[in-house]
């Protein structure tokens, strides 16, 4: 059961099922002050006073922060990781962000002050009392306006609001492409924003010891990223910040970089000399969570006569907020090359620019760029099939990669390792009786319901970046009575790594689950670490965790080589045990028995490359033409992750980021009212998330190809859900409207927007 490749239940489960999970906020201890940040209630402006007069005298208050403490104690302002081109070719604008407003506010939730009390009641009623002046400014939420010459500086210093411009691919190649070209299809392609929406809201506990420095409980996927993020704002080596992170309750990424609520609490904690604890409300966590997509993109396709692709042409105009995160320039243009799709498409140019708005910041979310890459190819191939009078599933046959054509190099700089897309694609039209659509759709008909069917091919990116994927820590200590310490830099939040490297132990070393103490989420205790994002985990650290494992065994080989009375170098080893050439055998526990010390290994270790998980989504949606209502009648899946350590992890991976998908598709929308700036999906009575019954049963099938860039074969999962989600639930419901004449309706295809699509056509 534990062996790779067997279904086995997560160990992590039990407590957490119990009610005795252990999260930020349950090591609360007695006498820990509270924080309360108070927000700008404008998008844009100039604060010309925060008066706290009154507040300093409210009942608890010990402490208050604002930009002049700020100046006074030199907090520094956030760096973002990836840097990228500015405007020809020039420096990215890099705005100064610190943790708190100093002069201007950007977006509605911008931080000015935090109010440090005795309790939080205490903390909430001193921050009624702060006054804050502040002088209105145009604002501008839609990255599309924001671009205009004449519209409002989010950043009054600056000439426009363009941060970054990334140009990538053959220009001149593809404007060739499309002269000669039989079909051509443009559109313009909205990728709403959204948020993580986690079960659990950002919350933290904060202490710091002049002897040992400071410590950052937070629920998070990336604790020395954090470290390092907050190192910078508070002026201090990363080590001198530990930070650490147990159960989480949902990051998607929202929660892997350092934020203005995180310096300010440790800022505080030190300032008073007593632990300091902040947590958002659920409408704070709207409007201070980092968001995630937000994109238009112009896209346009280039087809011969016979339906091949000659070009792909697309502009994408990213809408990052007004603030640069650590990781708010990612998403947008890490993983354009996901564009190619798993497609022969000989000539590709994009452009990027990233687009500053009066919102919060972007970050990773659940796929970071590549659900909106997967979206952008898969729909224009479907508005073409529909414009060049071609069948959708033979359009992409004919210009499907073959599998003999793999390792294959796609125009933007991706090298797709292996892949059977071909068989793949049979597979999930099969399991979907796609030629059975026709009668089921006769039959919707009847009953007065349009039936759609959707497509969609994707592939991504996991654990890179490509060509230099990013390095992971592991660390193993087997005791002579079989106990083992793995401590690995990759942090969990809700993946299952305290099950899925339990069973790499067991399948290659024979050692019992039940006896391995799983430590991660502490860079206290884990020495490094990059952490767990991009569908990394398995990979990184199970590369590093092989290293680690391939280096205890040789530690282990002349103890054994004594044991079978047998030279060292001519010991094989193999399924838990060493085996001499007489064929005499001896386990690795037998061996780590009789070993004089603890056998101990580290590793620092990368995959030879990143990998390419892909697969085919086949959605089935109904909808109600008198309400708009969508509903889901079938959802296949076929999925290519490489070697599957546990199929039931995989499956979970997949439903729980199909759920994501769906949810933007058809429901999810963070809404800003475009004159002011006002938040208008403040609460989950505003921005709908799915519920139990929106997200299918979905068929999910394997179709496994090894990678060869890691030891395992595996590719990354954790995403491959949402990649393909977007574009199959989108392309259904197109599929279904096309037949009232409605060719395209942007995410997210509400019941009031298809409701509405369906009245205009109607008139």
């Amino acid at each position: 059961m534990w062996t790779i490749g067997e279904a086995q239940s997560r160990v992590e489960d039990d407590a957490l099922l119990r009610g005795v999970g252990d999260f930020t906020l349950d090591r609360l201890a007695p006498g820990t002050l509270h924080m309360v940040v108070v927000r700008s209630p404008i998008a844009a402006g100039t604060v010309t006073d925060v008066d706290i007069d009154a507040t300093r005298g409210m009942p608890g208050v010990v402490d208050i922060l604002t930009a002049f403490e700020q100046e006074a104690d030199s907090l520094r302002p956030f760096q973002p990781r990836l840097r990228l081109p500015g405007r020809d070719a020039g420096e990215m604008a890099v705005p100064d962000l610190r943790p708190l407003a100093n002069g201007l506010v950007q977006y509605v939730g911008h931080p000015i002050a935090a109010i440090i009390a005795s309790t939080r009641a205490e903390a909430e009623d001193a921050a009624e009392t702060v006054g804050l002046e502040i002088e209105d400014r145009d604002a501008v939420v839609d990255p599309l306006a924001a671009m205009a010459p004449d519209a409002p500086r989010v950043w009054p210093d600056m000439p426009d609001n363009i941060c970054f411009h990334v140009d990538r691919g053959d220009r001149d190649r593809v404007a060739k492409a499309f002269a000669e070209a039989a079909h051509v299809t443009r559109a313009r392609l909205r990728i709403n924003r959204v948020t993580a929406a986690a079960l659990e809201p950002r919350a933290v506990i904060a202490q710091h010891d002049r002897a040992t420095g400071y410590r950052l409980d937070v629920g998070t996927q990336a604790p020395h990223r954090i470290a390092t993020d907050l190192g910078h704002v508070l002026g201090v080596d990363p080590a001198e910040i530990r930070i650490v992170s147990r159960d989480t309750g949902g990051s998607f990424g929202m929660k892997n970089s350092g934020y203005p609520e995180y310096a300010l609490a440790l800022w505080a904690a030190r300032r008073t000399g007593r632990p300091v604890t902040w947590t958002a409300t659920r409408t704070e966590s709207f409007l201070s969570d980092a968001h995630g997509r937000d994109q238009y993109a112009d896209a346009a396709i280039a087809l011969d006569a016979d339906g091949k692709i000659l070009a792909l042409e697309v502009q994408i105009a990213a809408g990052l907020g007004a603030c640069l995160g650590p990781a708010t320039t990612q998403p947008a243009a890490a993983n354009v090359a996901g564009l190619a799709g798993v497609y022969m498409t000989p000539a590709i140019h994009v452009t990027v620019d990233g687009v500053f708005t009066n919102c919060q910041q972007v970050a990773p979310y659940r796929g970071a760029g590549r659900p909106e890459a997967t979206y952008i190819i898969e729909r224009i191939l479907d508005l073409a099939a529909a414009q060049a009078g071609l069948d959708r599933v033979e359009l992409r046959r004919r210009n499907l990669i073959p599998r003999s054509a793999i390792p294959y190099a796609n125009p933007l700089g991706w090298i797709y390792d292996s892949g059977d897309f071909e068989g793949v694609l049979d597979a999930a039209l099969q399991a979907a009786d796609w030629s059975g659509f026709a009668t089921r759709r006769a039959k919707s008909e009847a009953a007065g319901r349009l039936r759609g069917i959707g497509i969609a091919n994707p592939i991504e990116i996991a654990g890179g970046p490509a060509g230099k994927p990013l390095p992971e820590y592991a660390a193993l200590r087997v005791a002579a009575q079989g106990n083992c310490r793995l401590v690995l830099g990759s942090c969990s939040a809700g993946q299952g790594h305290a099950t899925a490297f339990r069973q790499l132990v067991h399948d290659r070393l024979g050692l019992d689950p039940a006896a391995v103490e799983f430590v991660s989420g502490d860079t206290g205790l884990v020495a490094e670490g990059t952490g767990t994002f991009g569908s990394r985990s398995l990979t990184a650290a199970g590369t590093a965790l092989w290293q680690a494992m391939s280096d205890a065994i040789e530690i282990a080989r002349p103890t054994a080589a004594r044991m079978l009375e047998c030279p060292a170098e001519d010991l094989a080893f193999k399924d838990t045990r060493f085996r001499a050439p007489n064929g005499d055998t001896v386990t690795f526990l037998e061996v780590a028995a009789q070993v004089e010390h603890p056998i101990a290994c580290e590793a620092r270790a990368t995959a030879d490359d990143a990998t390419y998980p892909n697969g085919c989504h086949i959605c089935e949606v109904e909808i109600d033409p008198d309400t708009g209502q969508t509903s889901i009648a079938r959802y296949t899946i076929v999925d290519d992750v490489g070697t599957e350590i546990n199929p039931m992890l995989v499956k979970g991976q997949i439903v729980g980021g199909l759920a994501q998908g769906l949810g933007q598709a058809l429901m999810e929308d963070v809404a800003f009212d475009p004159g002011s700036g006002q938040l208008l999906s403040a609460s989950f009575m505003d921005y709908a998330i799915p519920r139990a019954d929106d997200v299918p049963s979905a068929k999910i099938l394997s179709h496994p190809v090894p990678s060869p860039n890691n030891p395992l074969g595996a590719k990354g999962v954790g995403e491959a859900g949402t990649v393909g989600g977007l574009a199959a639930a989108i392309n259904a419901v197109c599929d279904a409207l096309s037949t009232r004449g409605i060719p395209h309706i942007d995410m997210p295809a509400t019941p009031a927007r298809i409701w509405q699509a369906l009245h205009n056509q109607d008139r």
